[in-house]
Order: structure tokens, then C-alpha cells, then sequence
């Protein structure tokens, strides 16, 4: 799956609130980083390992914001990933920064804030 793919895939899922969806785009033992996990779970580091973890992770965040919408406002390739660069509902930009493994699903995500998000 490309980079282009991939991203659509990811919006559409969660546009349609659909966890097994979202899930379906992340490889088993992804390496996921944001502050959200910091504030959510207290691990410093703010990592998850693993889609067990993820899934909680983004439940809460379904949860927690029922008028989730992602607006794409530019998508960057390379070789290998993409950076995704969109707008929450609640009109915080995030920037995700995702690596591809070898079948196309993120198998390092790296989530940037430009404001604090709960």
C-alpha cells in the first residue's frame, strides 16, 4: 500500500468511527508515540507498543471527543512513510509522522500537537 493509500484509508476509518478499521491500518507490535499518552495512560515517554495498546487508546479518544472529525491539509511523502499534516474538529492541527512496513501497515507512528489535546 502507498503513502497516499494508506492516509485515506486511515481518514475514511476514522470519519466513519470505525475502530476495527482504524486498527486494520496499524502492523501487531506498532511503535506509536504522542502526547495524548502521556495525559491519558501517565507514561512519560508517551509510547504504546502494540495494537492491544493503541486500540485503548484510541477507544478513549473516540470516547472523549464524540464530534471527532480530521481535515487532511497536506500529505508528504517518502520513501517508506508519510507525514500527515490535518485539523481536529476542535481546530488543533496534529501532525502524524507514520512509517510503512514491508505490508503497508504504520508500523512507527509519531503524533505532534500544535496545541495541547486531551
Amino acid at each position: 500500500m502507498n503513502a497516499r493509500a494508506h492516509a485515506d484509508a486511515w481518514l475514511d476509518a476514522w470519519k466513519a468511527r470505525d475502530l476495527d478499521a482504524i486498527m486494520a491500518c496499524y502492523a501487531d507490535d506498532v511503535d506509536f508515540a504522542a502526547p495524548t499518552v502521556i495525559r491519558r495512560w501517565g507514561r512519560p515517554d508517551g509510547r504504546l507498543h502494540g495494537k492491544s495498546e493503541l486500540r485503548r487508546h484510541f477507544e478513549l479518544g473516540l470516547e472523549l471527543a464524540p464530534s471527532l472529525t480530521f481535515t487532511e491539509e497536506a500529505l508528504l511523502t517518502s520513501p517508506g512513510g508519510y507525514a500527515l499534516l490535518y485539523r481536529r474538529e476542535n481546530g488543533n492541527r496534529a501532525l502524524d509522522v507514520v512509517e510503512l512496513d514491508q505490508d503497508g501497515h504504520a508500523a512507527r507512528v509519531r503524533a505532534f500537537y500544535e496545541h495541547l489535546q486531551q
